[in-house]
């Protein structure tokens, strides 16, 4: 479920880039990199296997 959650907020905070900036390159990377994580993240719940979230690690 948390999982789930956090590909949820990737997916709406790409979003929400997308309507907020310029439509400069910049901003665009930065909406497909945040998307794409949130859309692997709920394709891993659905498919029951870790997300690339989940095997980067702990960050320090």
């Amino acid at each position: 479920m948390i999982t789930l959650a956090i590909g949820a907020l990737f997916i709406g905070l790409a979003l929400t880039v997308l309507m907020v900036s310029d439509r400069t390159a910049g901003p665009l990377l930065g909406a497909l990199a945040l998307g794409g994580l949130g859309i692997d993240a709920v394709a891993s719940v659905i498919q029951r296997r870790p997300s690339l979230l989940e095997r980067i690690g702990p960050l320090p």
